[in-house]
C-alpha cells in the first residue's frame, strides 16, 4: 500500500474481547445477498485492535456439511441490516464468490485488506475521510 499502512486486524475470537453489545456479535448467522440468495455462514468478526471496532465479516461459503467451503472478508460497509438471525449484505452471492479468498497467513497483510475492499468497490477505513458505517460493532476488553 502506497503512503500508509492499515492497523493490525484479529480474529474477534482470538482476541479477548467481546462486543460492546452482545446482540451485535452476529457470529454464526446466515449471510443473505442482495439478490435474496445464501451467501454463507459468519464464522467470525476481524477488528481493529486500535480504534476497537469491527472491519471484516470473516464468511464461509460454498462446500457441503463444511467440506470444501471457502473463506472470505466481506467489509461491515456492505452490511445493509441485521435480523436475530441473518445478515443482510448489499452484495450478491455471485459477487461474494468471486472474493479474494481468505488465508491464515494473509490475515494481517494491509494489502489483502486493500484489495478486499478494492473488489466490493469501499475505501479503506484506512483512508482520508473514511466514515464507519451506521452499526455500532464496537468491540470492548
Amino acid at each position: 500500500m502506497s503512503g500508509s499502512s492499515a492497523p493490525i486486524l484479529s480474529k474477534l475470537s482470538e482476541s479477548g474481547q467481546t462486543l460492546e453489545f452482545p446482540d451485535e456479535d452476529v457470529r454464526g448467522r446466515k449471510v443473505t445477498g442482495a439478490d435474496g440468495d445464501d451467501v454463507g455462514k459468519i464464522e467470525d468478526l476481524l477488528i481493529d485492535e486500535s480504534e476497537r471496532k469491527v472491519r471484516f465479516l470473516l464468511v464461509a461459503h460454498g462446500g457441503f456439511l463444511g467440506f470444501g467451503e471457502t473463506k472470505s472478508f466481506i467489509p461491515v460497509d456492505a452490511v445493509a441490516r441485521v435480523t436475530g438471525d441473518q445478515v443482510f449484505i448489499d452484495q450478491a452471492r455471485e459477487r461474494v464468490a468471486g472474493a479474494p479468498v481468505y488465508s491464515p497467513e494473509l490475515a494481517d497483510k494491509s494489502d489483502h485488506y486493500a484489495s478486499v475492499y478494492g473488489y466490493y468497490n469501499y475505501a479503506p477505513f484506512w483512508s482520508p475521510g473514511y466514515i464507519y458505517p451506521g452499526f455500532p460493532f464496537r468491540a470492548h476488553m
